[in-house]
């Protein structure tokens, strides 16, 4: 049983629970200390290689008529930004130095999840609340209230009100009480939120100057700014001429209006079983009364594996369970089984779903659940069988619904097969013979293709058009002499 702190102040609470949907609940810990008993950072969250480092700080910034505005600014940023940076670069440099973490402030029960130093990957976020009314106030341009942002090399004389300045060099991400709950729920998988975070300091170091006028923004920008070539979201342009990128205010506001992020938001709600499926078995080894012998936090699972699959892949896979389940066939007085294969994000691993009915005197056997994942099992070797370029095979397995209502259970299991010799392939062979499970004449291959952004008509040359004119960039000059590319909204 893992026991977790679920943040103290009501912000910290809030980003907790979305932190808890993007990063899982065996990933995020709020509240986190150190072997001296301070507290770490206000949420830790580590999945694989990544390192996400979270400083939630409110502090109200007021209007005070006798004061000046500029004077009132300079001290509501060094409370709420510029401490929290500094601490989280110290938080860094203490999780790199290998000492211990806990999950108390008594320290008596340990960090779970390990933490390699020398291959880790880095995300400090400070998170800021209340400047949002100030924002608003101060500009009529301003739609939400949100914190404009620069990364670059940092200049003491320029002190504008709601703009903040990061140093490109040890760059810290920033975000406001509008901007996080938009990041976290839409980039609510970890390889979503991982790769923008990327992108975003890929773009801070190629770029002399990253700015703009709000994390929301930004975020519009890259969902909109697609590489056919690198098949990726990228932030600012290819082109080698241009050494600083603008993203103008309002792009954030004019995708969410458009027809294909209305319609992918009606479409991705099926995605989220795939996420059902994933919560309930982190819950149970929360809980403590997860079954079997997967190591959940070391990354040795099915689970670990379900979990890195971006939202617009958990579609799909989504669609195709539900589809199979609908087809299973009704003959619920024999032993009825049915396998379907699911191709992954990664090109090297493959999902196994494989479905059992059995008449009720059968479930009752107490080695049941044992047969059923031994079936599972070996659809798994006979999918490596038949797909020999796998290097990990995960299987779910669940009984058939529309039977007797009963409360369902699923198993996973994962096998590796990066050194899959021909010993191995014969055995699963041989355990196939009986089953011929994806060796039958029975067996059908569908084709789709998937699409991040789903238009209203499902041609693909459409969804290209559409994303075209969506992303559309025109370059444009500034006085200072620096060449930028400004990003205008459709």
């Amino acid at each position: 049983m893992i026991k977790k702190s679920l943040g103290i102040t009501e912000t910290e609470k809030m980003l907790a629970e979305f932190c808890e949907r993007t990063f899982l609940k065996l990933w995020s810990y709020p509240n986190p200390y150190k072997g001296d008993g301070h507290e770490l950072c206000d949420l830790l969250a580590v999945f694989g290689d990544y390192v996400f480092i979270f400083f939630d700080r409110k502090k109200q910034l007021r209007e005070t008529p006798d004061k000046d505005p500029q004077v009132l600014w300079d001290q509501w940023k060094r409370n709420v930004i510029d401490k929290q940076v500094k601490t989280s670069h110290g938080a860094e440099r203490y999780i790199r130095s290998g000492r211990e973490i806990f999950l108390d402030a008594k320290r008596t029960i340990p960090f779970p999840l390990a933490i390699d130093p020398t291959k880790s990957i880095f995300h400090k976020i400070v998170v800021a609340h209340g400047a949002k009314e100030a924002c608003e106030k101060a500009s009529d341009q301003n739609v939400y209230g949100s914190l404009a942002i620069s990364y670059c090399k940092i200049d003491e004389e320029l002190r504008l009100p709601f703009h903040i300045e990061i140093d490109k060099h040890n760059p810290v991400h920033i975000f406001d009480s509008h901007n996080i709950p938009i990041v976290l729920s839409e980039l609510d998988t970890i390889s979503d939120f991982s790769n923008y975070l990327d992108e975003k300091l890929r773009a801070v170091i190629k770029y002399d100057e990253l700015t703009y006028c709000g994390e929301e923004d930004l975020l519009g920008h890259y969902l909109l700014n697609y590489d056919s070539v690198t098949k990726q979201h990228i932030i600012g342009t290819n082109h080698n001429d241009v050494n600083c990128i603008m993203v103008g205010e309002g792009e954030w506001h004019d995708f969410i209006k458009s027809d294909i992020y209305q319609n992918t938001k009606k479409e991705n709600r099926i995605s989220y079983f795939w996420d059902e499926l994933i919560q309930r078995t982190c819950q149970n080894a929360v809980n403590g009364t997860l079954g079997g012998n997967s190591d959940l936090l070391r990354g040795q699972s099915a689970i670990f594996e379900m979990t890195k699959e971006p939202r617009f892949i958990r579609r799909s896979l989504s669609k195709i369970i539900k589809r199979a389940v609908l087809n299973f066939p009704d003959y619920p007085e024999q032993v009825t089984h049915q396998v379907t294969f699911l191709p992954s994000y990664l090109p090297d691993v493959g999902y196994v779903f494989f479905q059992f009915r059995a008449p009720p005197d059968y479930r009752t056997h107490h080695d049941y659940l044992e047969k059923r994942r031994t079936l599972l099992e070996i659809a798994c070797g006979a999918a490596k069988n038949r797909f020999p370029h796998l290097t990990k095979i995960i299987g779910i397995g669940m009984d058939a619904p529309m039977f007797e209502g009963e409360t369902n259970s699923e198993d996973f299991i994962l096998l590796p097969c990066d050194t899959w010799d021909d010993d191995m392939g014969k055995y699963y062979e041989k355990l196939n013979q009986e089953f011929k499970f994806f060796g039958t004449t029975q067996l059908k291959q569908f084709n789709e293709h998937v699409t991040e952004f789903v238009p209203l008509t499902s041609a693909n040359e459409t969804a290209s058009k559409t994303n075209s004119k969506l992303g559309r960039n025109e370059p444009c000059h500034c006085g200072s002499g620096k060449k930028y590319k400004k990003c205008h909204g459709a």
